[in-house]
């Protein structure tokens, strides 16, 4: 599946301060069809406006799981102010990632 503008952007911010060993951006914005902010980017239906990350990188280590959240959000808060209205993050050491 080919990412939308606003995935790839948030690729971009994650890849560049985290260097994350993974990185998944699921968008999740057709199952919220009909929701009131289900528009997205211009107003298009299931816009990338509902996003599920998961992010392995060694930059967690030692952060409890608030604080890993709180870097994903400060990273991402041009995103999260305008097109992207609900955000699922799964933030991950290395040795947390490989652990079934």
């Amino acid at each position: 599946m080919t990412e939308g503008p606003i995935a790839r952007k948030i690729r971009e911010k994650l890849v560049a301060a985290l260097n994350p060993q993974r990185l998944e951006i699921d968008d999740d914005s057709a199952r919220h069809a009909g929701h009131h902010h289900e528009g997205g980017i211009d107003g298009r239906a299931g816009g990338e406006s509902h996003l599920n990350l998961t992010v392995v990188s060694s930059a967690f280590e030692g952060q409890g799981r608030v604080q890993r959240q709180r870097l994903v959000n400060d990273l991402l808060r041009e995103e999260l102010a305008g097109p992207v209205h609900a955000l699922s993050v799964r933030a991950l050491t290395p040795a947390e990632a490989s652990v079934p």
